[in-house]
């Protein structure tokens, strides 16, 4: 039996379930082969991302409203909807090459995701597969097993992986890549491609035309019409905006990615990773110019748009950012109307980091009403974010109206006990709405949790301009909920080339769908979804997890229990432990909590929710705040 695992000899890990794989291949000679589970081998860590999951389309943001009014700035065809599938890429291995071709790795990687989204097939980012790797605590360029690659893709909702390895001599490259199915597990038709490395672009359109070919007979497009839909790069900046991503300074990144812009002006790609940057250092007006190098039919189109409205709050300029947040919400919220008349699923105009940072630069307008109205929406959507209910708190405070802030900062502190700003604002909010006996509960009940002397002085006030904002702005946009907006949009190749998307729907589908639904707070057809994937298995574990967090915002957290045990009867996963261990800690069953975030944890050692919710309940026992 031939087992692909980096776990070393001795692992206590070895005993972790391994996943049969189907020998579609005729180059696989085992007749037993099989998949295990590696959650601690990793390389080098080259750089952390955001947590973010989400598709890259351009397909579909070229169907936002917004963009209608920009004449096309490219000459290339435009891409149709292809295959069926959901692709999730991981680097390439340098299986011979230089050290110094080490960039190459990820550079296949991001090449493989941009020729998959210019032709039109659903694909996760680079940023998606780092953000679920940080969910486990690996580093982005951590070397896994087929096996922690399969999970990963599980937890994505993914069907399809694309692995392979590479070499080359300096001048020469060779690659190799192949895909593997996610259920059933199945390993297809690996391909290769040789060539000089200077025609590295070209090379890998092949490569990647290959495995999609090869995964669909009847893939609609030919090599030559494939080629056509890509962006045509030059090599020494592509190599130039791939260095720059892995950097792990802020210096040698912007150099990178501006002679990578340099290079290739009217390249969106380094132009957003820029802003980004300048971003991340609160340099928003040098990170203006570069988000709006951003077009609208580019697939982060959507969040430099968001981030421009963030840097236009820090900036203090909530009349522009009301715009900014007004203009991205109306633009998603036509596309929903659009996707409901196709049957393709809902937007996110709804989302909550929009709505709380509208209600931000709402309320320092002092447009009160309509500031509280969005405020109290993002509360609803996410009922685990403690951010939304203490900007509602603030507003309150500020308002004078010390009940309902303490009302609002009580429910920021129930989400995130561990806060001290949250407790020391439920406070001062009791003692000035005259609740003294409340306070000192309060005050009680943080010095227990947190320690002595742990509760932050806070002095707010509304008069007084040149005090540093409290109010929590979101910085990051999970976009999780726009994921599966993912249009048909005409073609410039030829109709000879139509592609239906009029297939049946999956389990796979019904629960994509239903995710999108409960990001979007609409809890009746989320559920409707999560039921007609299990009326097609009814032992779909995501399925089971959907029902389960449709239950808990339901409050029904006995039902949520039940669910979250059949999905794990069908398969164990620290994500969906960690879950219920929240759950039981709502019912305060603080030692079953303890025992599920434990097991969690011998399933992903380094899984950072288990890490941090185990802690918490580990302080708790020790002051004698959960007895």
């Amino acid at each position: 039996m031939r087992v692909f695992s980096l776990l070393p000899h001795g692992n206590p890990l070895d005993s972790l379930p391994c996943f049969p794989i189907d020998q579609s291949s005729p180059s696989l000679k085992s007749p037993n082969l099989l998949l295990c589970y590696n959650p601690n081998q990793m390389v080098r860590n080259v750089f952390s991302t955001r947590a973010i999951l989400f598709f890259c389309s351009a397909v579909f943001f070229a169907n936002l409203s917004v963009q209608a009014q920009q004449p096309a700035t490219s000459n290339r065809p435009t891409a149709i909807p292809t295959q069926q599938g959901v692709y999730l890429v991981f680097p390439f291995e340098n299986a011979g090459a230089s050290p110094r071709l080490d960039w190459l790795g990820e550079g296949l990687e991001e090449l493989t995701i941009q020729y998959l989204s210019d032709s039109g097939t659903r694909v996760y980012s680079r940023a998606g597969r780092a953000g679920e790797l940080e969910r486990y605590g690996l580093p982005i360029s951590a070397k896994l097993s087929r096996a922690t690659m399969l999970r990963v893709a599980q937890d994505l909702d993914a069907d399809y992986v694309i692995f392979g390895s590479f070499t080359s001599d300096g001048t020469s490259l060779n690659i190799d890549a192949r895909v593997l199915r996610v259920d059933p597990p199945a390993l297809l038709t690996p391909v290769h491609e040789s060539g000089s490395l200077n025609s590295l672009m070209d090379l890998h359109a092949g490569v990647v035309w290959h495995l999609l070919s090869a995964n669909d007979k009847s893939y609609p497009l030919a090599p030559k019409d494939f080629a056509k839909l890509q962006r045509p790069l030059r090599l020494d900046a592509f190599e130039h905006f791939v260095r720059g991503l892995l950097a792990t300074e802020d210096e040698p990144r912007l150099r990178e990615l501006r002679e990578a812009a340099r290079l290739e002006p009217a390249w969106p790609d380094p132009a957003f990773a820029l802003g980004e940057t300048y971003a991340a250092r609160n340099d928003c007006a040098s990170a203006l110019p570069w988000f709006a190098h951003v077009p609208k039919t580019h697939h982060r189109y959507v969040e430099a748009v968001f981030a421009t409205g963030v840097c236009r709050l820090q900036l203090n300029q909530p009349d522009k950012a009301e715009e900014v947040f007004t203009t991205l919400q109306a633009a998603l919220r036509n596309n929903s109307d659009r996707g409901a008349a196709s049957g393709d699923g809902v937007s996110g105009a709804d989302l909550p980091e929009i709505l709380n940072n509208l209600g931000i630069a709402l309320a320092r307008q002092g447009k009160a009403p309509a500031a509280q109205a969005d405020l109290r929406r993002a509360t609803e959507l996410d009922p685990d974010e403690d951010d939304y209910p203490f900007n509602l708190g603030l507003m309150a405070f500020r308002a004078s109206d010390f009940p309902a802030a303490a009302k609002s900062f009580r429910e920021a502190a129930d989400r995130e006990p561990d806060n001290a700003e949250d407790r020391a604002l439920l406070i001062q909010s009791l003692e000035k709405a005259g609740n003294q006996a409340e306070a000192d509960e309060a005050r009680e009940a943080a010095n227990e949790a947190l320690g002595p002397n742990a509760l932050p002085v806070i002095h707010i006030d509304a008069k007084n301009e040149t005090q540093p904002p409290l109010d929590r702005i979101k910085t990051e946009l999970d976009i999780t909920a726009l994921r599966l907006e993912i249009q048909s949009a005409p073609t410039a190749v030829t109709s000879a080339f139509a592609w239906s998307a009029a297939t049946p729907a999956t389990p796979g589908t019904h629960i994509r769908r239903g995710r999108q639904e409960l990001a979007e707070g609409h809890l009746d057809v989320a559920e409707t979804e999560f039921r007609a994937a299990l009326a097609a298995d009814s032992t779909n574990t995501y399925a089971h997890r959907g029902l389960a967090e449709v239950d808990r915002r339901r409050g029904k957290l006995d039902d949520a229990i039940q669910e979250f045990q059949a999905s794990l009867a069908s398969r164990d996963s620290a994500v969906v432990r960690t879950m219920l261990a929240r759950v039981y800690l709502d019912q305060k069953k603080f030692d079953m909590a303890r025992t599920q975030a434990q097991r969690a944890l011998a399933l992903a050692p380094n899984y950072a929710d288990a890490k941090e919710l185990l802690d918490h309940l580990q302080n708790s026992k020790s002051t004698g705040s959960t007895q």
